[in-house]
């Protein structure tokens, strides 16, 4: 009778590893793709974003010395070089 339960047992405790195992691999697995699925949608947001456009402004004629200012944007914001 005791070899019997402890062939049971020994089973069971078998079956129970299967099954966490197997459900660790499932919710490791799932977390690998919503991180995958995440950073492909952060590549794609990144490469929609618009290119920095050079904006120009003139210096005004008529004052000596005075040079024309350098106004760009270079994506984190506004950089005005007079």
């Amino acid at each position: 009778m005791h070899s019997i339960r402890s062939i049971f047992v020994a089973t069971l405790a078998v079956v129970i590893a299967g099954v966490t195992l197997v459900f660790a691999a499932s919710l490791g697995l799932a977390l690998a793709g919503i991180a995958s699925v995440i950073m492909f949608g952060s590549w794609i947001a990144a490469k929609m974003q618009p290119a920095p456009v050079r904006a120009r402004c003139y210096a005004r004629t008529g004052k000596p010395g005075q040079r024309e200012p350098r106004i760009w944007n270079d994506g984190r914001g506004t950089i005005i070089d007079l």
